[in-house]
């Protein structure tokens, strides 16, 4: 296996797509040798390469091995990165990035998610003064489809926000990573969840990506009463245009700035509506076209 890719943010060689399936396969296959080893970079990209850049450069990679390996077990990607899992009892492969890097690794799976369970169960804020911790999550979204391998047999709780703008925070990372990561990982197919909270019963708010459409938000107004006055309100706030009672935001080729545009029109629309508290929220009907289960646990909020 011969080492070809590009010096960039380190002094350690990359791979070439090839390479990087190659020794996917030798991990998957053979992984005795390899547990416990520092993880490999197989990609580097350019100091500050923006998220379009980023995500095409890792789609050269994840399709090569996903060619020699077959699909993962588990989809999923952190704040920071991709978080991609081939899993049995023995071994979990774990094809892992940042915004520097993508990196392979073999682990123990009893080790790995012993020490992710008490990342989840100890760390964040206790507090809303305090700081959140969701960009250090090691991951904040999960998608299982039934593919190869083994689950875990069980999975840590998420990580509840303490704060509404805590939500708002770990609503711009799961946005943004959703649209780095989704687009490799599934395709065309969408996502989405349904907000309601405790302080405006019956009330939904729907989040939602495609690579197709973008991210979108709709929040169900139909109560309302109609005219100029509700229309300016709901503008102001900063929805685009209502159609039969809900009005909506879309972003069609979006980016992190998006992500924390979307963000925060949904947690001041939240706000306008009398929720005070995280706990006042759920989050429903998470899905990824009705394909497999999806979780969130960086979102913040119970679903």
């Amino acid at each position: 296996m011969e080492n070809t890719g590009i010096h960039t943010w380190t002094d350690q060689p990359t791979l070439s797509p090839g390479d990087a399936a190659e020794f996917a396969q030798l991990l998957h296959d053979s992984p005795g040798a390899h547990l416990g080893r520092p993880p490999v970079p197989v990609l580097g990209y350019e100091p500050g390469a923006p998220l379009r850049e980023r995500r095409e450069a890792f789609r050269a990679v994840y399709d090569a091995i996903v060619a020699r390996i077959g699909e993962p077990t588990l989809y999923g990607g952190s704040s920071d990165g991709p978080n991609v899992r081939w899993r049995d009892s023995t071994r979990l492969v774990l094809l892992a990035g940042d915004r520097q890097r993508a990196r392979l690794s073999v682990h123990d799976p009893g080790a790995l998610e012993e020490e992710e369970h008490r990342t989840f169960e100890w760390g964040g804020a206790w507090a809303a003064g305090e700081p959140h911790d969701f960009d250090f999550l090691p991951y904040v979204w999960q998608l299982d489809r039934g593919g190869p391998g083994e689950r875990p047999a069980d999975r840590p709780g998420g990580r509840p926000a303490s704060s509404l703008d805590h939500v708002q925070s770990a609503l711009e990372l799961l946005l943004a990573a959703w649209v780095e990561q989704l687009p490799v990982q599934v395709g065309t197919d969408w996502t989405s969840f349904c907000l309601t909270s405790a302080a405006d019963r019956g009330r939904q708010l729907l989040v939602s990506y495609s690579l197709q459409d973008g991210l979108h938000a709709s929040i169900d107004d139909r109560d309302a009463a109609d005219g100029e006055e509700r229309a300016h309100q709901m503008l102001a706030r900063g929805w685009q245009t209502c159609d039969r009672g809900w009005w909506q935001r879309d972003f069609t080729d979006p980016d992190r700035a998006d992500a924390a545009a979307l963000a925060h029109l949904v947690v001041t629309e939240l706000r306008a509506r009398g929720t005070r508290e995280p706990e006042e929220l759920r989050a429903r009907d998470v899905s990824c076209k009705d394909r497999g289960d999806m979780w969130l646990p960086g979102l913040g909020i119970r679903h």
